[in-house]
């Protein structure tokens, strides 16, 4: 088992932060099918280019996507071919979660 470091615990932070936004979560989901566009990722989420470039952003900013460049467009993937099998982990998890405990609007649980 791997000892766990501060820039452990940094990297799960930021990739808690990543999935704490539906578009985000939602952008990660659909680049485990592989690289997407901007205009095709807005596309399948049914969401403005606007929205998902500023989530783009943010992604690439928690190192989680990359961005390659292919002549006038620019193509997006998951950062490393791992974060394919961790979303799939996380998505065959069964969690229980309280309805009245955590909304969209907020963690209320005390």
């Amino acid at each position: 088992m791997t000892s766990v470091t501060l820039t452990h615990a940094a990297a799960l932070t930021r990739l808690g932060h990543a999935l704490s936004e539906g578009a985000r979560t939602r952008i990660l989901l659909s680049l485990r099918e592989g690289p997407a566009r901007p205009t095709d990722l807005a596309e399948r989420l049914g969401v403005s280019k606007q929205v998902v470039s500023n989530q783009l952003s943010c992604l690439r900013g928690c190192g989680l996507v990359v961005a390659a460049r292919e002549g006038r467009s620019t193509w997006y993937r998951l950062a490393d071919p791992r974060l394919n099998g961790a979303l799939g982990d996380l998505l065959d998890l069964v969690v229980t979660v309280d309805p009245d405990c955590c909304s969209p609007e907020g963690c209320t649980c005390t």
